[in-house]
């Protein structure tokens, strides 16, 4: 039985249609999601961030075969839900869950990878489920004016979110190229901007955005890899700038020293902490705490936040892992504490009082 077969009687046809286009657009050579000119991080069929790929599914069955995964509790202890404003004319940052953050700023407020469901998953039956309910109910989100997406994976670009907050807001959404195209199968009549690296978008008079590059990758399925691009965003306010990171590795460290030059000091960072285990299979993808410490410091970020642990079990390490590890690296890097902080979902942050 063929891929689209298969999740067309699983009840998926978008998915089915979405794939199954993705596999034929390969074979012929084409990008399902993007066409453009060939430039520096793109080839005419994948984007790059200009390192050589050296993971394939050969390495990530190994990976699966090798055993090695901690166990994760069912449920984990997280602060109590967040009941936020319906503005900000400061800057007040609540963590959702996972990579999702409701960025308020400047009167704005903004979404970063929205996740609401219960599965990191194509399927509501089955993949990765949260241990811990979103950090702010759904419906007690303010109005959204952006959705900001990183990149495709299904950690961060839930389709079903994305749509509901659209459906309620009508907010603009904001991605990476190619990921209109992913967003727009289902629902055609939703309108997505498209950005490549290094363009600004203005949010508001007083508010813009800018897509930098990190070290990542994109798919939704099998045939599609590294066909929709992947991104950061660096929120310039008038508060403060604000460096977002849904995914990255640390690979030489060099867009973050580039970044930090070009744009820092920043007043915040929210950086990704964990899915990092077994190192020799994530690290090209997926840095670890001791990696974000350095992000931290190659950025000139005043505090940090961690986050992308404690919600849905996607690698080897144990649910507390990245905590007690970004402890020992602040040690180690003498960061006092309350400058980086493993965020949790409903933990709130702003800056203290002037």
């Amino acid at each position: 039985m063929n891929r689209r077969k298969l999740l067309t009687l699983l009840g998926l046809p978008a998915l089915a249609t979405l794939l199954g286009g993705a596999y034929a657009a390969r074979a012929r050579g084409q990008n399902p999601y993007y066409a453009g000119p060939v430039k520096a991080n793109f080839d005419g069929l994948t984007f790059s961030d200009g390192r050589e790929i050296t993971k394939g599914f050969r390495e990530f069955f190994q990976w699966q075969l090798q055993g090695g995964k901690e166990s994760w509790p069912a449920s984990y202890l997280t602060p109590p839900q967040d009941v936020p404003p319906a503005r900000s004319a400061g800057m007040r940052v609540s963590h959702i869950g996972h990579a999702t953050f409701l960025i308020q700023v400047a009167g704005l407020n903004i979404i970063t990878d929205p996740l609401f469901s219960e599965r990191a998953s194509p399927f509501q039956f089955a993949g990765p489920k949260r241990v811990n309910a979103p950090g702010i109910a759904f419906d007690a989100l303010p109005k959204i004016d952006a959705i900001l997406i990183t990149h495709n994976h299904y950690d961060h670009l839930d389709l079903i979110s994305v749509h509901r907050i659209v459906d309620r807001d009508n907010c603009r959404i904001i991605a990476p190229l190619g990921n209109d195209a992913i967003i727009r199968a289902k629902r055609p009549d939703i309108a997505v901007e498209a950005h490549d690296w290094g363009d600004r978008v203005a949010l508001s008079a007083d508010v813009a955005i800018t897509l930098v590059p990190s070290y990542h990758w994109s798919a939704r399925g099998a045939f599609d890899r590294r066909m929709a691009l992947w991104a950061s965003y660096v929120i310039a306010a008038p508060q403060g700038r604000i460096y977002h990171i849904g995914d990255t590795g640390y690979h030489d460290g060099a867009f973050f020293r580039e970044h930090g030059a070009e744009f820092g000091p920043f007043r915040l960072a929210i950086l990704p902490i964990g899915a990092y285990e077994p190192r020799w299979f994530m690290a090209d993808n997926h840095m670890n705490p001791d990696e974000a410490v350095k992000v931290m410091a190659d950025l000139r970020a005043e505090v940090a936040l961690g986050h992308h642990w404690g919600t849905f079990r996607l690698t080897n390490e144990g649910v507390g892992r990245p905590l007690e590890a970004l402890g020992a690296a602040r040690k180690a890097a003498g960061v006092a504490d309350e400058h980086f902080v493993a965020s949790l979902p409903g933990m709130v942050w702003q800056p203290p009082a002037a």
